[in-house]
């Protein structure tokens, strides 16, 4: 007879332990980027992320010996099922101290909350959309992690690969990039060339044209477009993105987003996004478990206002797909190298890229580069449980 015990999260206390598990769990770890406080209780809260129009969960914490040892969440995303004709239940923010009876029982409950909603495969790690983090750490567990993506003990995919029908569904790597002191000579050569031969250009903007002038959702509708054939992606509806524009705005320095447009439409047509942001994964290790306050913002605040930090997050790359040959990717890094050499940035980190996704990593190509991270999403067939006696009774059998 197991030893652990699983509690569905029913109140707003026990939402603060499911979060605060995490903060436990990896309390000194140098390399773990905690997530902040009020975003996780944003993301999690059912009544105010928008992606509960179209998502449905549950979150579960594992007790044993009286003590929390795991959670992990149950979601889902009935958009990405009907885009990619599935019937999955993800699981996220998966957590659990190292006994593999407890990593079993909390993907256990995962199964069972799918069967109950009549799913046939589960999967993860993955969140709500394709912008929470998804996939697990399986090699590069002594590189610092990033607001964006999953940190975990090299001990998770170990338990993974120990239970029962979990395999692999898709795998991603992540490069760190090295910023050039002098401009690759081809960026410059292919800049040049695609906006005399295409009369495509650069365009900077505000925050006050994201918020307010429409920029946001032609950005996001973009991504959207761009991002459609991703792994588990689904598309984000305008309540999302602008939920996403409110949160995350803040913590944007504009110089460090590119975009870029067609001028031979009326309209000017957005082709290209680069979106990148000033590692806050220092400062945000510095959050006492995840606040702000009292002196968490002063940390944030060293880094958005005086640029203390020497890498930069590439959270957004995005060209259409019929753009994708002329040399946009080009076009948008030879404008921002000069603000990051000028910002003291030695090395980009990239966002989670799919292993198999070889014209996004030849991108790179007139770069320095290195490999230094590759995480897993798993998948695991779900039977029909069979009916207890109990079961046979409540019918009338």
């Amino acid at each position: 007879m197991s030893s652990v015990e699983i509690k569905k999260v029913r109140s707003k206390r026990d939402l603060k332990t499911f979060i605060e598990f995490h903060y436990d769990l990896y309390k000194g770890n140098k390399y773990d980027v905690l997530s902040l406080y009020d975003d996780e209780i944003a993301t999690l809260s059912k009544d105010r992320n928008a992606a509960f129009d179209f998502c449905k969960a549950e979150y579960f914490l594992a007790y044993k010996d009286g003590r929390v040892a795991g959670r992990v969440a149950a979601i889902i995303n009935e958009r990405a099922n009907e885009k990619w004709n599935q019937r999955r239940v993800r699981f996220g923010w998966i957590d659990f101290i190292d006994d593999r009876e407890v990593s079993a029982a909390l993907l256990k409950a995962v199964e069972d909350y799918g069967r109950e909603n009549g799913m046939t495969e589960a999967c993860g790690p993955l969140g709500f959309t394709d912008l929470d983090p998804e996939g697990m750490l399986t090699w590069g567990f002594d590189q610092l992690g990033t607001i964006s993506t999953i940190y975990n003990y090299p001990y998770y995919p170990e338990h993974m690969e120990h239970l029962g029908g979990w395999e692999k569904d898709n795998d991603y790597v992540e490069f760190k990039l090295f910023v050039p002191k002098e401009m690759p000579e081809r960026f410059a050569k292919i800049a040049q060339m695609i906006e005399k031969r295409y009369n495509l250009h650069v365009r900077k903007v505000s925050k006050r044209e994201v918020l307010k002038g429409g920029y946001g959702l032609k950005i996001f509708h973009l991504v959207n477009d761009t991002y459609s054939d991703l792994y588990g992606f689904s598309p984000l509806t305008d309540r999302q993105i602008m939920q996403y524009l409110d949160r995350f705005m803040v913590a944007i320095d504009m110089d460090l987003v590119t975009l870029v447009e067609d001028w031979n439409t009326p309209e000017h047509k957005l082709v290209g996004v680069g979106i990148t942001l000033l590692s806050l994964a220092r400062a945000v290790q510095k959050c006492r478990r995840g606040r702000l306050f009292p002196f968490g913002w002063w940390h944030l605040l060293k880094v958005l206002k005086f640029h203390k930090t020497n890498i930069v997050d590439l959270l957004i790359i995005g060209v259409l797909p019929e753009y994708r040959m002329k040399g946009v990717n080009a076009m948008m890094f030879y404008h921002l190298i000069p603000y990051y050499q000028k910002y003291g940035i030695e090395w980009g980190e990239t966002n989670v890229e799919m292993e198999t996704n070889g014209s996004v990593q030849s991108q790179w190509q007139d770069l320095n580069t290195e490999l230094h991270k590759r995480r897993r999403c798993y998948i695991k067939r779900l039977e029909e449980r069979p009916s207890s006696c109990q079961d046979v009774k409540s019918q009338g059998v």
